[in-house]
């Protein structure tokens, strides 16, 4: 027998957590809808329209059972959504049945929606942003002082350390966190529009009372939580605000990308590692294998992220006036799922950066197999304290690094450059002493103050400002 199975979505069957899931979810979204149809009728009461508070009661006893059966057999047969869910609201709370949506629009509950489970879902990405700044700030301060090699171009530069280098991907982290908050603070509520963003039927409703529908759109933006509403719109909010989202989030999934990158390469010069499970098997085929699963995963769910943006992008380019429908299909799967991808990525990150496995003998070994070219500087200067001439110990130094970066690149050999330099007397110099000029320490310039003084100064005043992320619940986490 054939399996019949349809296909699920992996942001929602492997990726996502639950908490994010239920916010794209048929009950938030349905009961969002309810919830905003009380607002209405709440405001509309107290501005004088003949509803009673026993609708209201009647609205508030079914707000969150709702009858989804009855909505889709409704919406089977009138071809809108809205009006199915109104009918199904008017079965359950029969006494308000006639003043459910009076007065609105579509957009009114839509597009109001859109706009509430925007800003919970930043909520939730915010929170779990915070989470990994919170694991990446630990492991920053442990290694703070370990040199490690920098990389230019992904060539061995100057010495860094493990923790400073730490430090960048926090950075990019705390810009996004900026964003996100710039854009969470300065998201509208749509409000009370009408069809065209007139207000024409709700003025109609109040009798030509201008102040009272002002009132009326102050009311319900407040009612639902939020500090203003659009001063205009069409039908819709603008999807400009859809382009502001994806685009913050598109960049939170550069920063992301950014770091399972790195980890990716300093996997595989075997530095440091993400975690690897104890049953983990990392080939079908080569048993060894310890792959970068879970850095390869964001990776793979940026690029996901980042090609959503353009789409929000056309759509807000391309609305006719006041509103056409080629916007809502593409809504339905670009902000959703970008906000469920991002979750996912952050999951994983945070997974990452508490579990982080460091190799200290290979930095180490990386290190002191590139020190002793970048070390010949501070050679030169010892040795013409000790009495050498400077242009002589310069010349010296030049054909004794050719010949050890010969014998590293051709030969395949240990870099021997400091055993030269021991054995040549125009140097004066044992290899006590040149040991003392090749500690790694002294490589690092100011890394480990300035990454302490980064997370003192930079980190920490934002997870303190920002302390609710130790609370969100984690047992929905899927990694």
């Amino acid at each position: 027998m054939n399996d019949t199975r349809q296909y699920e979505n992996p942001l929602i069957k492997r990726y996502a957590s639950a908490r994010m899931g239920f916010v794209f979810s048929p009950q938030f979204k349905f009961q969002t809808w309810r919830k905003l149809w009380i607002l209405l009728a709440e405001a509309e009461k107290e501005l004088g329209l003949p509803i009673t508070d026993a609708q209201i009661a009647d609205l508030k006893a079914h707000e969150t059972g709702i009858n989804f059966e009855e909505a889709e057999k409704r919406e089977k047969a009138v071809r809108h959504d809205v009006m199915a869910h109104v009918h199904a609201y008017g079965l359950q709370a029969k006494q308000a049945a006639g003043i459910i949506h009076l007065g609105a629009t579509s957009a009114y509950v839509t597009d109001n929606t859109d706009l509430i489970q925007a800003r919970a879902a930043m909520d939730i990405v915010r929170r779990r942003t915070l989470r990994v700044v919170a694991a990446l700030a630990a492991f920053a301060r442990e290694y703070k002082d370990m040199p490690s090699l920098a990389f230019t171009h992904f060539q061995p530069a100057q010495l860094t350390t493990v923790g400073k280098r730490a430090t960048l991907w926090i950075q990019d982290l705390l810009l996004d966190l900026e964003e996100l908050a710039f854009v969470d603070a300065g998201l509208p509520f749509l409000g009370v529009k009408g069809t065209t963003g007139t207000q024409a039927s709700f003025l109609e409703l109040f009798d030509g009372d201008h102040a009272k529908v002002k009132a009326l759109d102050a009311a319900v933006t407040k009612k639902a939580g939020f500090s203003r509403s659009l001063g205009v719109s069409g039908q819709t909010y603008t999807r400009k605000l859809d382009s502001r989202i994806l685009n913050v989030l598109g960049s939170l999934a550069q920063s992301l990308a950014k770091f399972s990158t790195d980890l990716r390469l300093l996997q595989h010069v075997k530095e440091i590692e993400e975690p690897f499970e104890a049953d983990q098997i990392g080939s079908s085929a080569m048993a060894y294998k310890r792959n970068p699963m879970r850095a390869e995963r964001i990776g793979s769910l940026s690029r996901f992220v980042q090609a959503l943006g353009p789409s929000a992008a056309f759509t807000a380019s391309t609305q006719w006036f006041e509103r056409t429908l080629d916007d809502s299909a593409n809504k339905r799967l670009a902000i959703p799922q970008a906000f469920l991808a991002i979750d996912a990525m952050l999951i994983l990150a945070e997974n990452v950066c508490k579990g982080l496995v460091v190799y200290p003998k290979m930095i180490e070994k990386h290190v002191m197999a590139e020190l002793p070219f970048m070390a010949t500087e501070n050679v030169m200067m010892a040795g013409v304290k000790r009495g050498g001439d400077r242009q002589h110990l310069h010349e010296a130094i030049r054909k004794h690094s050719l010949e050890a970066a010969k014998r590293v690149k051709q030969e395949g050999l240990d870099n021997d450059l400091m055993d030269r330099i021991a054995k040549d007397p125009v140097f004066g110099m044992d290899a006590k002493a040149l040991s003392d000029v090749l500690d790694p320490a002294k490589f690092t310039g100011r890394s480990p103050e300035i990454t302490e003084e980064f997370l003192t100064w930079e980190v920490e005043p934002v997870l303190a400002k920002n302390a609710d992320w130790k609370t969100l619940d984690q047992e929905d986490l899927r990694v």
